[in-house]
């Protein structure tokens, strides 16, 4: 059980990483666009690498924040309850969520199989086969299924989520 542990911690600091490797390739597109045009250069279709970047940046941080604390949990309900109500709303919760994100990975794959089946390309100037950057929302919402699931397992077997907050941020909650 620790090596899978190690595996999926390092999996969320994976796409933690390829998501801030997203943003800075969003910063070279803009930057790279920038000089193009003081160029008098054109740099077609950089408007939509950067939207597929941001995309990108989105669906892989998903897990990596989660498991971070970075995403909105409203807390008060349930630091106001008791540890038996808690732990009854935490596995409701993770439960309800994990379904949510495995339902969407399911149709996105099936989205992004019809894209590659039709062959379809983007309407920008890039004409980028749509398939190859839609295929981040099945890796990204599946990182963030099993992340769901990981905390709903632990909650079960622990009583408690794997959610760490950084106590200087988390100062404000």
């Amino acid at each position: 059980m620790k090596i899978l542990r190690r595996v999926l911690d390092l999996l969320y600091s994976a796409a933690g990483v390829i998501a801030a490797l997203c943003l800075i390739a969003i910063l070279s597109l803009i930057v790279a666009q920038m000089i193009a045009r003081w160029t008098g250069e054109i740099f077609r279709g950089a408007p939509d690498y950067a939207g597929y970047a941001m995309a990108a940046a989105s669906f892989f941080a998903f897990a990596s924040a989660l498991n971070r604390g970075a995403h909105i949990r409203v807390s008060v309900l349930l630091n106001a309850v008791s540890p038996r109500v808690k732990y009854a709303l935490e596995i409701w919760c993770f439960a309800l969520a994990s379904a949510i994100a495995w339902y969407f990975t399911y149709y996105a794959y099936w989205f992004v199989y019809w894209s590659w089946k039709f062959n379809e390309v983007s309407q920008g100037q890039d004409a980028s086969l749509l398939w190859i950057p839609q295929s981040v929302m099945v890796i990204g919402g599946g990182l963030l299924a099993v992340a769901l699931t990981d905390n709903l397992i632990h909650v079960l077997l622990k009583g408690k989520h794997r959610i760490v907050r950084d106590t200087v941020e988390s100062h404000g909650e």
